[in-house]
């Protein structure tokens, strides 16, 4: 050997290298060079160079033997942030997720540094203080500046222009003339900590019994799964609390996870009752700023409780000691872009991997959920009857086939009469469609001419209140028009179906005195909006509330004694294996939120099939009935939790790519008699923003690595160029 090759070698061996993961769309991590003098080990946040920028990335593994020939190739790690590392339990979980998921390392890492570009030590702000002699020149906003700050106190810097109405300019010209000074601000004060003593609730005896089996999961400490099944209004949410205080006691962080955060405003103000300070929040509506000081907080143990969104589950906690996932059969738990995941049953992953308690909060719980409790591999703790001997709402059936509404209306006779009666009771009513907007179709009454959405399979829905008729796939809108585009029928267009939007006005008209309000997603301007109107509603200033999915999410409205159901047929006839089960949950939440407060709730259910078992077993407050013929159906066809299931979405520009391509992943598919490879064919939304979309279903027995089988399958099979598209899904919830 030449004594060039030796050095080289020599100044190699060296050399140390890590394998770093980088938060994109890739799974296998990369190699960098450790400099010199830097101290890393597996979980180090840092920030290595990424093609032509710099990216922050976490250090996964210790590379002891690097490939020899890329050494005069390996990029240095730029930095190591001044951040608590990602501890091996994260690591864990992310790895684990991704094999399961079939989706890339980096996205899923991603979700644990959601903070991006604002990790490390937050930026100093600047404060003012007045120190000095008044300016020689002064002016009627220098006057303001100096009448604002004269207290002599330091204010931050942006906060004295705003107060004074003036621009940061001035403050800078006063501050170069001495007669003000700069000085570091103080970082804000960490909040207080929850106490867990601060309010000890009054239990009833049948509480007592679930609070005790909540402090013994508790503090047990080990990894245990609890089913909280109790009824709507029995006090779930109280009973958990006491879980999370032992937590608190021994000085560990607990994770809420719910479907909506953004409409928890209600649980917050009940959170501070118990405990005397609000939790911290994590979801997609944070401030940037507000973003990376959570992350810092849950990452260096300062943040005992947090109530996040379903990506809170992946933040870097210092010490997890319990996770509870709310509602935990509500479908918005599925995350339906990027990695498909389920944040319930990756919540019991993490708690597997960490060694904790999970306990999942539900009336109705998911079949999987029901069937893991019956089967003992979950403990069930049972509410069976509301808090202050309140009764269950009393349920009745509307058969719309033998009264049916007026034509051009949607409420019947019976039910508005019902409505007018609360009114005069000073009660409120609420009415509930899961439809947004005004109409769910739009058409020409001269031509027949429907109005479609030009780059998705789906029709554009009436929202009166925008003035628009709007795709709910993709977004796309146009303003209402007036003339018919394929006639030119003046005032021919005709709103077809009903939308919560209608039924107001259809309210409006039954009761012209009645206070109204519509609670629909697209509405919402912001969280503080959708947070105020709750409270209007719970302060009783609204007499009917006209809502979606959105009013059963846990909301308490002490007024509301009840809840008719305009359409409780919808969403029973789209074909999903789950039609039934989301059904039966939705509209016992639904009227679950009646009669919680005082007096008796009520629920009337128009339907035109009366005799469908969810009609029969809502009407008849036979939980039990359901879930039995239900769990029975799934069984006999072999469908999950018996049975396993993927879908592949394939999707191009055009229809003979995505079908092609389809076709050729179809017919190659492993010969496996435990697997059933379905397809292709075209999805139920076959278009979705222009693309074309072909869907594949395998199915599988429970005991099959169905991972490993796509996995293996994916790997031999045609590789996606150009436009074409191929997304997995495992464990889907959505079946268009």
């Amino acid at each position: 050997m030449d004594h060039s090759t030796r050095s080289s070698t020599s100044s190699a061996s060296s050399t140390r290298v890590v394998d770093v993961l980088v938060p994109v769309a890739l799974n296998q991590a990369y190699s960098y060079r450790v400099p010199r003098g830097m101290e890393l080990k597996p979980g180090d946040v840092v920030c290595v160079p990424l093609g032509p920028r710099e990216v922050v990335a976490v250090v996964w593994a210790e590379n002891a033997s690097p490939d020899p020939r890329l050494h005069n190739r390996l990029k240095d790690v730029g930095e190591k942030l001044d951040v608590p590392p990602l501890k091996e339990e994260l690591r864990s979980l992310v790895d684990w997720v991704a094999n399961y998921t079939l989706s890339a390392r980096g996205m899923v890492l991603r979700m644990s540094l959601r903070m991006g570009d604002n990790l490390g030590p937050e930026r100093m702000r600047l404060g003012v203080r007045l120190v000095g002699e008044p300016p020689r020149r002064m002016t009627p906003a220098r006057r303001r500046v100096i009448d604002v700050l004269s207290d002599g106190l330091l204010h931050g810097k942006s906060d004295a222009a705003r107060e004074a109405g003036v621009s940061s300019g001035v403050i800078d010209g006063l501050v170069d003339e001495g007669t003000l000074q700069t000085e570091a601000m103080p970082p804000p004060p960490a909040p207080p900590a929850p106490d867990p003593s601060y309010s000890q609730p009054e239990f009833s005896r049948q509480q007592r019994t679930a609070v005790d089996a909540m402090r013994a999961l508790a503090a047990n400490g080990s990894f245990h799964v609890a089913l909280l099944d109790g009824v709507t209004g029995s006090g779930k949410t109280e009973v958990y609390f006491e879980a999370i205080a032992e937590i608190i006691r021994r000085g560990k962080q607990t994770l809420i996870l719910m479907p909506e955060i953004a409409l928890t405003g209600q649980f917050l103000d009940r959170f501070a009752l118990r405990f005397g300070v609000r939790p911290l929040e994590w979801h997609s509506e944070l401030t940037p700023r507000t973003r990376a000081r959570n992350w810092a907080a849950i990452a260096a143990g300062e943040a005992p409780v947090v109530v996040g969104a379903r990506s809170a589950l992946f933040l870097p906690y210092a010490e997890l000691g319990l996770i509870i996932v709310d509602e935990e059969h509500d479908q918005a738990y599925k995350q339906d872009d990027g990695a498909h995941y389920h944040a319930r049953d990756m919540a019991v992953v993490r708690a597997h991997i960490a060694k904790i308690p999970i306990i999942l909060a539900s009336a109705t719980p998911s079949i999987e959920t029901e069937v893991n409790a019956r089967k003992g591999r979950y403990q069930r703790v049972a509410l069976p009857s509301r808090f202050g001997g309140q009764h269950m709402p009393h349920i009745e059936a509307i058969d719309l086939r033998r009264e049916p509404p007026p034509r051009g209306r949607f409420v019947s006779p019976r039910l508005a009469d019902y409505i007018g009666q609360a009114i005069e009771k000073r009660e409120q009513a609420l009415l509930f469609l899961n439809r947004r907007g005004y109409a769910p179709l739009t058409l020409c009454r001269a031509c027949g001419h429907r109005f479609a959405c030009t780059i998705c399979d789906a029709w554009l829905v009436d929202h009166r209140f925008r003035q628009r008729l709007v795709c709910h796939h993709c977004g796309f809108s146009i303003p209402r028009p007036n003339i018919c585009p394929h006639c030119a029928a003046e005032e021919s267009l005709a709103a077809i179906g009903p939308g919560v939007e209608r039924l107001q006005e259809e309210a409006a008209q039954l009761f012209p005195n009645a206070r109204t309000m519509v609670l629909s997603s697209d509405l919402i301007t912001s969280i503080e909006t959708m947070r105020s109107e709750l409270n209007e509603i719970a302060e009783g200033r609204v007499d009917i509330i006209i809502g979606t999915q959105l009013v059963a999410k846990g909301h308490n409205f002490p007024r509301l004694n009840l809840v008719g159901v305009v359409d409780a047929d919808l969403g029973l006839s789209n074909g999903d294996p789950r039609a039934a089960e989301r059904t039966f949950q939705l509209l016992n939440q639904v009227i679950g939120r009646a009669g919680r407060d005082q007096g008796r709730g009520i629920g009337y259910l128009q339907t035109h099939q009366p005799e469908h078992p969810v009609m029969k077993a809502l009407v008849a407050s036979d939980r039990e009935a359901f879930y039995a013929s239900e769990i029975d159906a799934r069984e006999r066809s072999g469908y999950p939790p018996f049975g396993r299931l993927a879908s592949l979405i394939i999707s191009a520009g055009d229809r003979p790519t995505a079908e092609g391509f389809a076709r050729k992943l179809a017919a190659i598919a492993p010969i496996d008699e435990r697997i059933q490879v379905l397809g292709p064919a075209e999805a139920p939304l076959a278009v979705i923003k222009g693309r074309y979309r072909f869907r594949l279903l395998v199915k599988s027995l429970r005991n099959v690595d169905l991972s490993e089988y796509l996995r293996e399958w994916l790997a031999a099979g045609p590789k996606t160029k150009g436009n074409l598209k191929l997304e997995v899904d495992i464990d889907p919830q959505s079946f268009l």
